[in-house]
């Protein structure tokens, strides 16, 4: 975590050498795309069930090789046993509004300047840090429910002792490869596709074991028994006490993908006049 958090921060400890040599071109933009999730709903299948997400994207080009890449996004993640088939006779399902906000370097194995039609277009890869907030919800007889205060495995009740509920805002480690494309000197776009890392499992509001349907009820309610458990078939319901729910051993997942449209910010202390006007200054940048 330490070589991380160096890695997102050498931008600003070597700020004043890189204003010496003019190395800058900040992007402001937006990115479109779609989001899903990878986790005890949906152990492997990309792709599957994806939701629209947007946002918006800086970008501050420290040298042709080097960026930091500041995002704001948001989507939505939805998944089910009944689509998925991992375990369709536990029957689950869930949909949760996710934001994000992630600081990211990103390294292009091509040189990349903006206006150069040498150095126009590169993959890259990227790793970064992100901080994020969830809030599963399944719906029952037509209504949505927030699962979480609802305790679905008995967490925040005396029935995993002292066991605390899980937090709805907590952080992932983002990490992918995409490529980008600069058709003219002030527009860049890229297309990335980023997965995370994170550090909880309850994303889909499924961990552990099925809790005791007469203590959840006499804790939560009612509520909270019907949302706990939905196997197939319906007879069988509340017969499954102690017995896996999920797989705690295995944290959830979620991926941003699509596409970024980047517009150049010209600064005092940017490149873009000097660059344009002065060959020696654009030799000295492509090396």
């Amino acid at each position: 975590m330490k070589r991380l958090l160096l890695l997102i921060l050498f931008p600003f400890l070597f700020n004043g050498a890189l204003q010496a040599q003019q190395f800058y071109r900040n992007e402001l933009g937006i990115f479109l795309g779609g989001s899903y999730y990878i986790g005890d709903l949906n152990p492997s299948k990309h792709f599957l069930q994806t939701q629209f997400a947007s946002g918006i994207v800086y970008r501050y080009n420290i040298t042709p090789r080097w960026a930091l890449k500041i995002n704001a996004l948001y989507g939505e993640l939805v998944a089910s046993d009944a689509r998925s088939k991992a375990n369709v006779d536990r029957n689950l399902s869930f949909k949760s509004y996710i934001f994000e906000f992630s600081p990211q370097i990103e390294f292009n194995f091509l040189k990349y300047v903006l206006g150069d039609k040498k150095h126009f277009i590169s993959p890259y890869i990227f790793v970064g840090a992100s901080i994020f907030n969830f809030n599963p919800k399944a719906q029952y007889d037509g209504s949505w429910y927030s699962l979480q205060p609802l305790g679905t495995e008995g967490q925040g009740t005396t029935i995993e002792g002292t066991k605390k509920n899980y937090a709805l805002t907590t952080i992932s480690i983002p990490f992918g490869l995409g490529v980008k494309v600069a058709p003219f000197k002030f527009l860049s776009i890229g297309l990335e596709w980023g997965i995370r890392k994170t550090f909880t499992d309850y994303i889909d509001d499924v961990s552990t074991n099925y809790a005791d349907p007469s203590l959840l009820a006499a804790m939560n309610g009612s509520m909270a028994t019907a949302l706990s458990d939905q196997s197939l078939p319906a007879e069988n319901r509340g017969t499954h006490s102690g017995l896996a729910r999920g797989n705690p051993n295995t944290k959830d997942w979620y991926v941003f993908t699509g596409l970024s449209i980047s517009f150049r910010i010209k600064t005092k202390n940017g490149l873009c006049a000097a660059y344009e006007k002065h060959p020696k200054l654009k030799t000295k940048y492509r090396d």
